[in-house]
């Protein structure tokens, strides 16, 4: 494989559940690649399609009755093709996942090291005294103090920090070219939430592996993330590196979600702006753009038109799905970073219209 191609490259990869209401949208089309040794974050709102996606690389809504058309190249395979058989083969293997709830991923009734073992039985010929001392490497490797006790002990021993830690001890068990991280810093105080991603860091330089962490927090890809792919009712409408989508971002709905939370350089008099309303159904998405009945900015064409993610003027790397003009969202984005409110951006820029109902 040409080092320069990604390891990850998943094309207009579509998810849908049939259900008694109707048909579930649950990924709409996405597109976006993951190099070695490269971190993506794919952020969001609740049921925007982040977990989805990544359930369906691990071939994990197979088994769910999902509808899956596109591709999602691992090394040149297409995993969508896969049998059941060399997916298992993978999955756990080449692929790995940290699940989102720590507590429920372990099973309580088995100690951490026999589930630790386990991982290693599946993919290596090794006897299990092999096994248990890499069960026993992979809790110091994680920093677990006093691994080889902790070994036999249970879930329900573990504080939570330490169980995310065992949990992803179990996901590096086969040395992973691809770790997938669902909300890894969930339900975990500040402290332990720095921990977890300086741990993800340093063994992602030990290693080599590439790494795609979902959250909905900021915070979390601006410490860890390369590159940032901005999810929303199961499609991405905005892709760039962490640095660019920080400094300028481009979708209205990246603007809501960085101007919702508090900044350390801010001022302490500057409001923090929700985003108003509700993430749409999946069921029955919005025509057009469907973010525009959310959006301070929507104009009446919006409603009707469909944007594609499409790059940035002068930003070729930085791509957006919004049907406002370049210029315009360059001059609303500066009118709120400069702490006008979305209705003063709009008056100071002069864009023609109202927000939709």
């Amino acid at each position: 494989m040409n080092a320069s191609e990604p390891l990850l490259r998943v094309e207009d990869l579509r998810v849908e559940f049939p259900t008694e209401d109707g048909v579930v949208h649950a990924v709409d089309g996405i597109t976006y690649e993951v190099h070695r040794g490269r971190t993506l974050g794919i952020v969001g709102e609740s049921g925007s399609g982040k977990t989805v996606s990544s359930l369906t690389t691990l071939g994990l809504t197979r088994g769910q009755g999902a509808r899956i058309s596109g591709r999602i190249l691992f090394e040149g395979r297409d995993l969508v093709e896969l049998s059941e058989g060399d997916l298992r083969g993978i999955r756990g293997n080449d692929i790995a996942m940290v699940f989102q709830d720590p507590l429920s991923s372990l099973h309580p009734f088995f100690k951490v090291g026999a589930q630790l073992i386990e991982a290693v039985l599946a993919h290596q010929s090794v006897s299990k005294a092999k096994a248990r001392a890499r069960a026993i490497e992979l809790l110091g490797l994680v920093g677990i103090p006093d691994p080889g006790r902790r070994v036999d002990e249970f879930p329900h021993e573990f504080s939570g920090g330490m169980r995310q830690r065992a949990m992803i001890a179990m996901a590096l068990a086969n040395e992973p070219k691809l770790l997938i991280a669902d909300e890894p810093t969930t339900a975990l105080d500040v402290t332990v939430q720095a921990q977890i991603l300086a741990l993800m860091e340093r063994l992602q330089k030990e290693l080599g592996m590439a790494i795609v962490i979902i959250t909905h927090d900021l915070g979390v890809v601006a410490e860890l993330a390369d590159d940032i792919a901005v999810m929303y009712a199961g499609r991405i409408i905005e892709t760039s590196s962490t640095e660019l989508l920080f400094s300028q971002p481009q979708h209205p709905y990246t603007w809501g979600l960085l101007k919702s939370i508090p900044t350390l350089d801010g001022s302490r008099d500057e409001p923090l702006v929700p985003i108003s309303g509700q993430p749409p159904s999946l069921i029955n998405p919005p025509s057009g753009c469907h973010f525009h009945p959310r959006c301070p900015y929507a104009q009446p064409d919006h409603a009707r038109i469909d944007p594609q993610l499409e790059p940035v003027p002068g930003e070729p790397s930085h791509h957006v799905a919004c049907l406002l003009e370049a210029d315009v969202r360059r001059r609303l984005w500066a009118e709120l970073r400069a702490g006008r409110l979305p209705a003063e951006a709009l008056a100071t820029v002069g864009v023609p219209g109202q927000a939709q109902a």
